[in-house]
């Protein structure tokens, strides 16, 4: 999932963009209520995390103009501000969810999944696909009953894979979906990640529709 975080605190920045890397999201990381606006008005992100209290633009103000403009990005806000007045000031504004500081990581990664699957309208937390069953909340893959180990990135191109059910995803997308701003890409890693998904899985399990992109079929 390709994740903005908006967050003036560095500590709580680094601590969450670090965590949901880890959980195989890109996430876009700025610091203040402009900077975030811009980057919405350039990028199609799946999820922003708004902080309220942010420099140069508050974060209730942000989110009145997404959601003004139409954008139904879903937007779960992260503060202190932890009066029922300021939850029910959020939510009314437009937020999806609201989680208050100082909280887990753990918790927030859980929100995070929840959210996306609500944004594509899936209800099970888990996603099986015939003989393949991969689980975000677990970080596991199961093939026929047997676990494969799968790096964070090959975790990510395979759950993108799956959720487009059936219809390919090009090289930038895929690119898109794994690395955020400032990670350096290399000009093979979608082909390298999808070998070493097929050397796992099997070769049938992922295509390449050619100039288009790749997917995963459904005879798989």
């Amino acid at each position: 999932m390709r994740i903005l975080l908006v967050e003036d605190d560095p500590m709580v920045g680094a601590a969450v963009q670090r965590g949901l890397r880890q959980e195989g999201h890109a996430v876009d990381w700025v610091q203040d209520g402009v900077a975030a606006g811009l980057a919405l008005a350039d990028h199609p992100f799946e999820l922003v995390l708004l902080d309220l209290g942010l420099p140069r633009r508050d974060g209730l103000s942000l989110l009145g103009e997404i959601r003004a403009g139409g954008n139904t990005v879903p937007v779960l806000i992260l503060t202190a501000r932890d009066a029922v007045s300021d939850r029910i000031a959020g939510l009314d504004a437009g937020a999806d969810d609201y989680l208050v500081k100082p909280f887990d990581l753990d918790e927030l990664a859980a929100r995070v999944r929840a959210l996306g699957r609500r944004q594509r309208g899936q209800a099970d937390p888990v996603v099986a696909h015939g003989r393949l069953v991969l689980d975000p909340a677990a970080h596991a893959v199961a093939l026929d009953g047997e676990p494969v180990r799968l790096s964070a990135r090959e975790f990510a191109l395979l759950q993108a894979l799956l959720e487009q059910g059936g219809k390919p995803l090009s090289r930038s997308q895929l690119e898109d979906r794994l690395y955020g701003w400032g990670e350096e890409v290399e000009s093979n890693a979608i082909e390298v990640h999808i070998h070493a998904l097929r050397r796992k899985l099997g070769s049938g399990w992922i295509r390449n529709l050619r100039g288009v992109g790749w997917f995963v079929p459904e005879d798989a």
